[in-house]
C-alpha cells in the first residue's frame, strides 16, 4: 500500500522536527499509513529523494522553513522529475506569504499556509477519496488548540536522549514587531493545561529532562506561566533544563518567588530586547519597558540562577551602528551571560519591508534575506558588523574565553574593543568563522598583547584560567605565541610541496 510520508530538512542533526510531529499526531485514520523521514541541510538532495521514494509514497508533505527553502527546492524538482505522479504538498512559514513571488512552487500540487494540522489531514482523506480541491493554495486557518492531538508521545526516546525537545504552551502573540511573523497573529491561543501537563508529565518520567518551549511570550498570561513553573519545580531532578522565551519588561514578584526558586542552570530565558533606541522601537512598532525590564535583569542576574539570553538587531530602520553599540554596552553592563547579535533579516510577510525605500533598507533576494545595507548603516560597515556579530558569539557567547574578553573590554567600551578586535582578526587570518578554540584563544592572545599592550603573562594566565575553569587543558599560550611570532618574521623561500615534488626537489 502507498504511503504518506512527511519529510523535512533541519538545521542541525540534534533539532527535532516539531511541527512534522503535529501533523502525523492529527492524521487520524490516515496515521498508520503515514511515515514521518527527517534529513538535515547538510545531506544532498539527491540522497533525500532516494530515502522519500523509498517509502513508496503517493503524497508527500514538505514542512519549509527559511533555513531549509533553497535545498526543499532543489528535492521538489527532483521528486517531480523522478516521479511525476506523485502528490507533492509543501506548508510551514516560508511558503504561507509571497506565494507568487515564488516561481519554484508551480512543481508543487498544494501549498497549505498557516498552521496545516487539519488542513494537512483533510486534503489527504479527499484525495485518498478521488476528491481533488479546486484550489492549490490551501489556507489552514487558526484550529481550535482544544482539538488537536498533541505530538509529544511521537518523541522517541532517542530523541529524548540525544535531542532538542520543543514543546508549547500557546501560539501567537500580542506585539506587533514589524521583523516578526508573529506580527501578523490576529490573537494569542492557549493549550488546554491539564491535557498538555499531562503530555510533560509522560515526557519526564520517560526520562526527558530539556524542554525548550517554543511560545513567543511565555509570561504574558501570569496565571499560566505560574501552573507551568509549578509543575516543573515539583519535578526537579538532576539535568532538568527548560527554555522560555520571555517578555523582557513583565515579571511580578509571584512569578519571581518561582522562579528563584529553581536550581541554578536549570532555567534559560530568552529576552527578546532587540532594540534599546526609543525612537527605532516606536518606529517598528516594538513596545517595552526599558527601565522595568534592566530591574527585572538586574533581579534574575542577582537573586536567581537564570541563565539569561538576550537578543539584539542590527540593522533595524533608522539605527546607527553607534546606537547599536550602546544598547549592546548596556546589556553588557547588567551582566546577561549572552547577547545574541543578529542582523535583520526581512522574513516573507513582515512589515518591516513598508520601511525599505524611506531607510535605504536593501536585502539580499535569497535567504536568510539578510540587512545588507541602509541610509544608517553602508555596505562596508554592515559587512564589517557582520564579522563583528559571528566574533561576538565565538569568543564571548559561548563562555570559554570569559576571563580574555573581559581583559579586552577592561577600561572601554565591550562592542568598540569586540568590533576593533574583529577587524584586525579578519586582517590577520583572514576570516573570523570556523576556528579551533586553541585558535581562538591565540589570536585573542596576540591581540590583547601586541595591539592592546596587556602584559603578557597576565595574558597567558587569564586566557589558561578559562581553559582550566571549563575543564579544558590549558594551551601552552607562551610556546604558541613565540611560534606565531617567529613564522610571522620568517620570510617564505620554498615552493609549496606539490610544486617542488613535480620539480623532483621533494
Amino acid at each position: 500500500m502507498s504511503t504518506i510520508t512527511l519529510a523535512t530538512l533541519n538545521a542541525k542533526y540534534p533539532h527535532a522536527a516539531f511541527g512534522l510531529r503535529y501533523l502525523l499526531a492529527n492524521m487520524g485514520p490516515l496515521r498508520e499509513r503515514t511515515r514521518l523521514l527527517e534529513f538535515t541541510i547538510n545531506e544532498r538532495p539527491l540522497d533525500v529523494a532516494e530515502a522519500i521514494l523509498a517509502t513508496n509514497p503517493s503524497i508527500v508533505g514538505l514542512g519549509v522553513y527559511i533555513w531549509n527553502v533553497e535545498p526543499t527546492r532543489q528535492l521538489v524538482e527532483l521528486l517531480r522529475r523522478l516521479a511525476p505522479g506523485l502528490t507533492l504538498v509543501v506548508g510551514g512559514p516560508e511558503v504561507s506569504h509571497e506565494i507568487d513571488d515564488q516561481p519554484w512552487l508551480a512543481e508543487v500540487d498544494y501549498v497549505i499556509k498557516g498552521e496545516g494540522e487539519l488542513a494537512f489531514a483533510q486534503l489527504c482523506t479527499r484525495l485518498n477519496a478521488g476528491q481533488h480541491p479546486l484550489t492549490r493554495v490551501i489556507d489552514g486557518g487558526l484550529p481550535d488548540l482544544a482539538e488537536l492531538e498533541l505530538p509529544y508521545a511521537l518523541y522517541d526516546d532517542h530523541d529524548l536522549r540525544d535531542r532538542v525537545l520543543y514543546v508549547e504552551a500557546s501560539r501567537g502573540c500580542p506585539y506587533r514587531c514589524e521583523f516578526c511573523l508573529s506580527s501578523l497573529d490576529k490573537r494569542v491561543r492557549a493549550f488546554p493545561l491539564p491535557a498538555l501537563l499531562a503530555a510533560f508529565d509522560q515526557l519526564i518520567h520517560r526520562g526527558a529532562r530539556q524542554f525548550k518551549f517554543v511560545d513567543r511570550t511565555f509570561n504574558l498570561d501570569l496565571e499560566r506561566s505560574a501552573a507551568i513553573l509549578e509543575f516543573f519545580l515539583a519535578r526537579v531532578r538532576p539535568g532538568l533544563f527548560l527554555h522560555f522565551e520571555m517578555v523582557p519588561d513583565r515579571l511580578p514578584d509571584g512569578l519571581r518567588e518561582l522562579i528563584a526558586a529553581f536550581p541554578a542552570g536549570s532555567l534559560q530565558f530568552e529576552v527578546g530586547v532587540q532594540t534599546l533606541d526609543d525612537e527605532v522601537g516606536k518606529r517598528i512598532s516594538r513596545r517595552q519597558n526599558v527601565a522595568r525590564m534592566f530591574d527585572n535583569l538586574a533581579f534574575l542576574r542577582e537573586r536567581t540562577g537564570v541563565h539569561l539570553h538576550t537578543d539584539l538587531i542590527i540593522g533595524l530602520p533608522g539605527e546607527t551602528a553607534d546606537s547599536f553599540g550602546r544598547g549592546l554596552d548596556q546589556l553588557v553592563a547588567a551582566d546577561v551571560q549572552e547577547v545574541q547579535v543578529g542582523l535583520l533579516k526581512r522574513l516573507r510577510g513582515t512589515p518591516i519591508s513598508r520601511h525599505a525605500e524611506q531607510f535605504g533598507m536593501l536585502f539580499e533576494p535569497r535567504p536568510p534575506y539578510g540587512i545588507l545595507q541602509s541610509h544608517a548603516i553602508d555596505f562596508a560597515t554592515m559587512q564589517r558588523l557582520r564579522r563583528f556579530a559571528q566574533v561576538w558569539d565565538s569568543f564571548w557567547n559561548r563562555g570559554d574565553l570569559a576571563k580574555g574578553m573581559r581583559l579586552l573590554w577592561s577600561g572601554g567600551s565591550p562592542y568598540e574593543r569586540t568590533l576593533a578586535f574583529a577587524d584586525w582578526l579578519f586582517a590577520t587570518a583572514g576570516r573570523v568563522h570556523s576556528m579551533s578554540l586553541e585558535n581562538r584563544a591565540r589570536y585573542l592572545a596576540q591581540h590583547l598583547i601586541e595591539i592592546r599592550s596587556e602584559p603578557h603573562d597576565l595574558v597567558c594566565e587569564l586566557i589558561e584560567a578559562d581553559f582550566v575553569s571549563n575543564n579544558r587543558r590549558a594551551p601552552r599560550l607562551a610556546r604558541q605565541l613565540q611560534r606565531a611570532e617567529q613564522a610571522a618574521q620568517a620570510q617564505p623561500t620554498q615552493l609549496p610541496d606539490r610544486q617542488r615534488r613535480h620539480l623532483g626537489h621533494a
